[in-house]
């Protein structure tokens, strides 16, 4: 530094090992040191832009054997380089740093779609769940009348409510006061805390005292009417069930026409159905299907009233003649036969059993499977009298079979 440029005309030779495994044929050394000097600086250029393109370790090889060459044949020091050699020789400007970006990798469609789907908690929160089913509670004694019994759970059923029949007695099996027997589903016991939508009482009698004499019932019914939830009786079961609990206070009710002498004269009134607040109640196994209809639109509107009553056919679509009308006239008590089976229609079986008992006909309900139990289309479990073969001996003046 300071001093005179270093010349010399002396090029050192340079060792072909060296050169032969990176671009197989040696530089020539040049006669006059500028040619050398930019031979060097080409080079030089030529590796930094490998470095650049990535091949570092190679890269970083050859640019130290290069500046090994370029300090032997240079004439001038290092530092007095021409510019444009300062900038071949110069590391590359740093680059600005970027995120890491991983490869594209090809992924399963089913892994993708996993990945995409919402974890369960947000699923759960995202998708609409069904709502969970009406729970109706319908519990019958000795002597409840079947027939309400039986059609307030048929049609609610039909439209898909969870309805339990509950005994109030010390076994599920109870006999109607008409003779059906009726297997419930559960005891009054198992019911306690339960919560349901709806409590229908059944009436009838001796079935409607047993059911008031239940206390049970009683709290399940006192709690119903106090959180403000459905409940109802039929027939002779307000004037014998409710009045005494008090459920029948500031509300207008109905009942069978033998107990509204009853009922306090400025709350009865003579409807068919009539629904008063949470309470509703009806008159007697006649208007046992309006009874139970309205329960339906209480509970889940009157599209599911519609669907419901297209089931059933109804005493307003009857006929206006009647074809082959025939009178029996007997001189015996008449003798008809009901057979049955697992899956038949109950509110068929027993609408026929009770109107036909009422008449003072003999009545014979017969089980053509292997028990005499037999659920119904509508999971009513129903006792019947005997088995076919043991009715097989006996004349009958009329078999009717239900659906």
């Amino acid at each position: 530094r300071g001093g005179a440029p270093v010349t010399s005309s002396v090029q050192p030779e340079l060792d072909p090992d060296v050169w032969r495994p990176y671009f197989g044929v040696p530089p020539q050394p040049k006669s006059e040191g500028g040619r050398g000097r930019e031979g060097a600086i080409a080079y030089i250029s030529s590796l930094c832009a490998l470095r650049r393109k990535g091949c570092i370790l190679i890269g970083w090889i050859l640019f130290i054997s290069e500046l090994q060459i370029l300090m032997l044949s240079v004439s001038k020091p290092l530092l007095s380089l021409s510019p444009l050699t300062a900038m071949a020789i110069r590391p590359p400007p740093p680059r600005a740093p970027t995120h890491y970006a991983p490869p594209h990798r090809r992924t399963s469609p089913f892994r993708s779609a996993a990945r995409a789907a919402p974890s369960s908690s947000t699923a759960a929160t995202a998708v609409s769940l069904p709502p969970s089913p009406k729970k109706v509670l319908v519990p019958i004694a000795m002597g409840t009348e079947e027939m309400e019994a039986v059609i307030l759970a048929g049609v609610l059923r039909r439209a898909g409510a969870d309805v339990t029949l509950a005994s109030v007695e010390d076994g599920l099996e109870i006999e109607a006061s008409y003779g059906t027997r009726i297997i419930a589903d559960k005891p009054i016991a198992a019911c306690a805390d339960q919560v349901f939508d709806l409590v229908a009482v059944p009436g009838g009698m001796p079935g409607s005292v047993r059911l008031r004499d239940s206390e049970i019932l009683q709290r399940i019914m006192v709690r119903q009417a106090e959180e403000k939830r459905l409940y109802g009786a039929i027939c002779a079961a307000p004037a014998v069930v409710l009045m005494p609990w008090g459920l029948h206070k500031g509300r207008k009710i109905t009942c069978h026409p033998s107990f509204v002498g009853d009922l306090p004269t400025f709350r009865a009134v003579e409807s068919n159905v009539q629904v008063s607040g949470e309470l509703t109640t009806s008159r007697g196994p006649g208007t046992a299907f309006q009874f139970a209809l309205s329960f339906v639109e209480q509970l889940f509107g009157l599209h599911a009233v519609e669907d419901v009553d297209s089931t059933l056919i109804d005493a307003a679509l009857e006929r206006s003649t009647e074809v082959n009308r025939v009178e029996w006239p007997f001189d015996h008590k008449p003798q008809v036969l009901i057979p049955i089976a697992n899956g038949s229609e109950e509110m068929e079986i027993i609408m026929l059993v009770d109107i036909l008992r009422r008449a003072n006909i003999n009545v014979v309900l017969a089980s053509v499977d292997e028990s005499t139990n037999v659920v119904g289309s509508q999971r009513m479990k129903i006792v019947a009298d005997k088995c076919i073969l043991g009715a097989s001996d006996s004349k009958y003046d009329l078999i009717i079979i239900p659906v």
